[in-house]
């Protein structure tokens, strides 16, 4: 594996039916962007919508090929990301029974969506162990690619915590090789005279000053070397910060700063809110939709003036319109000099020219399904010659080398 394990991005979606602008604005144009910086992993989350949909799970076959296409559409592209099904992986599975031996029952209990969830959907029954450990299996989706990286708004941040704190967890039971020094040492001697000094010095510093610039410094050396394995590489960070060998490491937040995407009812815009507007939705639909939403109660009459920090509607504006064109229509709403059809129609006509292409595009890969499994078979191939490398490494530590 030549790619660094910094590099790598891991995200998903559940596929719960068609996407929307929420997940567009908030999510895939997020994942557009990283594709082009990191080496990124997506996946249809089909395990996860299980723990919320188990009664009725019909929803989420007929969405994950959909909800693939919706991404291919947006302009995820298959050369630049790997796209797979996460239930196709059994690996996540797998890994996530292993991490099940060793994570406390507490941390699963403390995470905050776990109550919070539960109160919003009292309509399901989530006493269930699989809605319980389901941040335990998105930290197994993460470590088994050994991602770098999370992409996450700032409600998820504690999720990806929990997985720092179980690779930790993981690395100190099972990091300790019997001659783990004395590989390290070993190591350390092929990085070259000059880097072998770089590095023991960092070393020092950090274990018996706590300099964490120190730290720092040692870690650029790791990743800039060229003529170690990677086993090295993770033996040497370990042996730096003073611990075992780095068998999982531990990913880091991204933090995605996503504008919110208000619904046609000025809430954020979801499927439980039934606020949407998907990404396939006709034009007539949305024009009809736009036209019909609510706007400043103040504004009975087309002579009325309005405000528009009252209007429903303008939240959509700080989505789809210049801050010049939101300064003018600020001025006719105050003086009414223009109408609350007349403000809608910048929206409709900004989002429509948005969604005009992605349609163009879904209607592409639905005249080629064919084109669309091979892009999936082949996301899925590729993701799971990476999950076998980590859960054989995994396996062998944790003493379960009978396979």
């Amino acid at each position: 594996m030549n790619i660094s394990q910094t590099n790598r991005v891991l995200s998903g979606m559940r596929p719960t039916g068609l996407l929307h602008l929420g997940h567009y604005h908030g999510v895939l144009k997020n994942w557009i962007e990283l594709q082009h910086s990191y080496e990124c992993f997506y996946f249809v989350a089909d395990w996860h919508a299980l723990t919320t949909h188990y009664a009725d799970p019909s929803i989420i076959g007929e969405s994950s090929r959909d909800m693939v296409i919706d991404w291919l559409a947006a302009g995820v592209n298959p050369g630049n990301a790997t796209i797979f099904i996460q239930s196709r992986i059994p690996e996540h599975a797998e890994l996530h029974t292993l991490l099940s031996m060793i994570t406390p029952l507490g941390w699963l209990e403390r995470v905050p969506s776990y109550k919070d969830q539960q109160e919003k959907l009292k309509d399901k029954d989530l006493a269930t162990y699989g809605f319980l450990g389901y941040p335990l299996l998105q930290s197994a989706d993460i470590l088994i690619y050994k991602a770098g990286f999370v992409p996450v708004g700032e409600d998820q941040v504690a999720h990806v915590e929990l997985t720092r704190e179980i690779a930790r967890r993981f690395n100190h039971f099972y990091g300790k090789e019997p001659d783990f020094e004395q590989r390290a040492e070993a190591a350390i001697r092929k990085m070259g005279k000059k880097n072998s000094k770089l590095y023991k010095d960092a070393r020092r510093r950090f274990q018996e000053q706590g300099d964490t610039e120190a730290l720092l410094i040692g870690k650029a050396l790791l990743d800039a070397q060229q003529n170690i394995s990677l086993s090295d590489r993770e033996r040497l960070l370990g042996y730096l910060e003073g611990g075992g060998r780095i068998i999982l490491p531990e990913p880091q937040s991204l933090l995605t700063m996503a504008p919110k995407m208000p619904g046609i009812d000025g809430q954020k815009m979801s499927k439980s809110y039934g606020n949407t507007i998907a990404l396939r939705e006709p034009p007539e639909s949305v024009e009809k939709k736009i036209k019909t939403m609510p706007t400043d109660p103040a504004r009975v009459r087309r002579t009325d003036p309005g405000d528009p920090a009252k209007c429903p509607v303008w939240g959509l504006h700080r989505v789809y319109t210049s801050e010049s064109t939101r300064q003018e229509l600020t001025e006719g709403c105050k003086t009414a000099s223009i109408g609350c059809i007349d403000c809608k129609q910048y929206i409709i006509d900004a989002m429509l020219d948005e969604l005009r292409p992605i349609q163009q595009r879904v209607n592409e890969y639905l005249n080629d399904l064919s084109g669309v499994d091979s892009i999936i078979n082949e996301g899925c191939e590729y993701a799971s010659d990476v999950a076998q490398d980590t859960i054989k490494e995994v396996r062998k530590v944790m003493g379960l080398t009978g396979r």
